[in-house]
């Protein structure tokens, strides 16, 4: 029986939430690079990571990948391969957020950036090499192995 002195314990609501996008990259110079998006955290500081979004009603993590790496990144890509999932857990508002993302490998069909999305303070072609340094969460950093199989899949290099 429960202590009248302690306090009820009040259950937090679970929220199950889905998003998609990944690593975009352009081919055009000698070495590849990947658009990266830069948000402000609640301190103000730049943190890097990849373009993604909420999967829309209807949508497949596909489609809602491309659409959220155009609409952050302003760069229309193609999927070249699924990098997998990566699922964290968060608080909001009062509720216990469960979120899952989609990452795939895109090539991009231009080259230009454009930060003109609210959510994103910057935008920026970082070299294939330096993706792991200026990446802000280890769970993207880790799928870097996943982008280079991937690739060498592709070239038939491995």
């Amino acid at each position: 029986m429960a202590d009248s002195s302690t306090p009820a314990r009040r259950r937090v609501p679970r929220v199950e939430e889905f998003s998609a996008g990944g690593f975009v990259l352009d081919h055009s110079g000698r070495s590849p690079k990947v658009a990266l998006i830069a948000r402000r955290d609640r301190r103000g500081r730049l943190v890097w990571s990849l373009p993604k979004g909420h999967i829309e009603a209807g949508e497949s993590p596909e489609d809602a990948a491309v659409r959220e790496v155009f609409e952050e990144t302003g760069i229309r890509g193609s999927i070249v391969a699924s990098l997998g999932t990566i699922d964290f857990w968060f608080m909001s508002e009062d509720k216990r957020i469960h979120k899952t993302v989609h990452h795939f490998l895109l090539t991009a069909h231009d080259v230009v950036l454009s930060d003109a999305d609210a959510e994103v303070a910057e935008v920026a072609w970082v070299p294939l090499d330096e993706v792991a340094d200026r990446l802000g969460h280890a769970d993207e950093r880790n799928l870097l192995d996943r982008v280079r199989v991937a690739l060498a899949e592709q070239t038939g290099t491995e």
